[in-house]
């Protein structure tokens, strides 16, 4: 865990791709994509099953280790229409019985626009971008918005770092700018893309010993304009 001043705030950079704001209690993550699995399935690409349980289980994790009254999704909680069929709606539902006491949001993204707002009894709230608190626009679409820091999803970002004898290591990342910060895409079943960081970004990589900011000139070069998966 690594702490981050934005504005006036600390938060906490989680190795497993979230961001903790201590002071509100709460917990921040970007582009789950339950069901995309069974998406991929429902139209014929055959891709491994168990992906949304291993993404709920990451998030129980969360949950219970550390001190969190409330959890905001920016965006893309499922990924289609398809993700309310009974395999994954009824393991989210067992999911939210287990976190019963803890408040949830939505702020809607793009894939939600699509797959529709949980239903009712899960008891996740669906709100439009931004959710302004204290300062910070929580949204999905890294958009700058005045007045406000902008923490976003969407964008999926990552950068390839580059080791010896030309090998390369794909590692999501949290990508900070002036007035737009964005997380790595939380779902264990999404795709990456790379980001190429301004002069005044910073960019943290979520890796398996710890979240570690990675120095300008060791981040790959990307095309700018990728859109997420």
């Amino acid at each position: 865990m690594l702490t981050v001043r934005i504005e006036s705030h600390s938060f906490a950079l989680l190795p497993r791709r979230a961001m903790l704001w201590p002071a509100q209690r709460l917990l921040l993550v970007a582009d789950a994509h339950l069901g995309k699995a069974a998406t991929f399935r429902r139209h014929g690409v055959a891709v491994p099953g168990g992906t949304t349980a291993e993404t709920l289980d990451a998030l129980s994790a969360l949950i219970e280790r550390h001190p969190v009254d409330r959890v905001a999704f920016l965006g893309d909680l499922l990924h289609s229409e398809h993700a309310h069929e009974p395999s994954t709606m009824n393991a989210l539902a067992q999911w939210r019985e287990r976190h019963a006491a803890t408040a949830m949001v939505l702020v809607r993204g793009n894939h939600d626009d699509r797959a529709g707002d949980p239903p009712p009894a899960l008891r996740i709230e669906g709100v439009d971008e931004p959710l302004l608190i204290d300062g910070v626009a929580l949204c999905h679409h890294p958009t700058p918005r005045a007045g406000a820091y902008v923490l976003a999803g969407h964008l999926h970002p990552c950068v390839h770092l580059v080791g010896r004898a030309r090998d390369r290591l794909r590692l999501p990342a949290f990508w900070f700018g002036p007035n737009v910060g964005v997380l790595p895409a939380f779902g264990a079943f999404t795709g990456m893309h790379a980001v190429q960081p301004g002069p005044q970004d910073r960019v943290f990589v979520a890796a398996a010993d710890g979240v570690h900011e990675v120095p300008r000139a060791r981040a790959a070069e990307a095309a700018p304009g990728a859109s997420a998966a």
